[in-house]
């Protein structure tokens, strides 16, 4: 089995032969050899991340798994489309769709109903635009990304420069919808006098998007209303491809605090129940969502297997099996939206495919 596990380092890039700078320190170099303040080296790290994930959204969207006319504008000008791994492509398009759904069924919920959004570290996601250009969903729709001061910037440069951009945020603002990019480090919202998120609305059902646990305290004690979070994470570190995960993970400086702690579907639930969505919970990993009518159809899944030949179907079975979509929420409205979505669980009693 050991022999059979793909170098993670080179699946998560999608770069073959190639991997990002950083030792397990988690330290950088600049040209001199000097080497940076570790606080300075985990930041780049980070926002190393986001260029990843920025660019398996585009190679997915070159491949037409997704529909996305908004991703080419985080294209550096030059920089080309670098083609990921079938599998890649695969779990993008997955975890993207999976999401896609648990918003798209919390905006469904009591339409006339005003919602917000809080998406941390949103980087150089497109959601936002993408759902301004759905007309049932693009209204009455508060929205907040949240990072880096360097990220944020920079997305502003971008969305003034790109028209069909610039002309989403205008006809949100038509429809009654708002769109907010805070550059926030997303740390300081866990010191004792976390700075006040401007336009924030504390009454507001509000969905939040991608919290570390440290963070979501700061949501959970400060916003009144319906709350819920959507999380996608690592899961499954211990058995051999586990292992794997975690070791490639630390060599390129990334260490999740949380992972061990959290490391199967069930204590997924309990630490979304146990952070104060007591209401339901619920978790699938990838493979599991792929498999699901109820989350991919099988028309859709047809579609996607004629894209690429995909002839690492192990190797896609053992990825997708260690990482996951986890969701939890607190009232009535969110009950309403995923109470019947396959995963969810509003009980303590434990399934089997924890």
């Amino acid at each position: 089995m050991a022999s059979s596990i793909p170098n993670l380092r080179t699946l998560r890039t999608g770069r073959r032969g190639h991997a990002l700078r950083g030792g397990r320190s988690g330290r950088t170099y600049d040209d001199d050899g000097e080497v940076q303040s570790i606080e300075a080296g985990r930041d780049a790290i980070i926002q190393q991340t986001d260029h990843d994930a920025s660019s398996s959204r585009m190679s997915a969207v070159a491949l037409n798994y997704l529909d996305d006319p908004f991703a080419r504008a985080f294209l550096a000008p030059g920089e080309q489309i670098v083609k990921r791994y079938p599998i890649i492509n695969r779990g993008t398009y997955v975890r993207t769709k999976a999401i896609d759904k648990l918003v798209a069924r919390f905006l469904d919920a009591y339409p006339e109903q005003r919602k917000q959004i809080v998406s941390l570290g949103a980087g150089s996601d497109t959601r936002f635009f993408r759902l301004m250009t759905e007309q049932s969903r693009g209204s009455n729709v508060v929205y907040h990304e949240l990072d880096f001061e360097a990220n944020a910037n920079q997305k502003r440069s971008i969305l003034r420069q790109t028209s069909e951009m610039s002309d989403c945020i205008k006809k949100a603002e038509q429809q009654g919808s708002s769109y907010h990019l805070h550059a926030i480090d997303l740390r300081a919202l866990t010191n004792k006098s976390p700075p006040i998120i401007p336009d924030l609305d504390t009454t507001l059902p509000t969905l939040i998007l991608n919290a570390a646990t440290s963070v979501l305290q700061y949501f959970t004690m400060n916003l009144a209303g319906p709350l819920a979070l959507v999380l996608y994470e690592p899961v499954r570190p211990f058995d051999a491809f586990g292992k794997t995960m975690v070791t490639n993970l630390a060599s390129r400086g990334i260490h999740l605090q949380t992972l061990k702690r959290y490391s199967s579907l069930d204590a997924q639930r309990q630490r979304l129940r146990l952070a104060g969505f007591s209401n339901g919970q619920g978790a699938r990993d990838v493979h599991q969502l792929y498999e699901d009518d109820g989350w991919v159809s099988q028309n859709e899944r047809e579609r996607i297997e004629k894209l690429e030949w995909l002839d690492e179907v192990e190797e896609w079975k053992l990825l997708a099996s260690h990482y996951c979509v986890a969701w939890g929420w607190r009232g009535e409205l969110f009950g309403e939206a995923w109470n019947g979505i396959d995963g969810s669980r509003t009980s303590e009693e434990d399934d089997d495919v924890g």
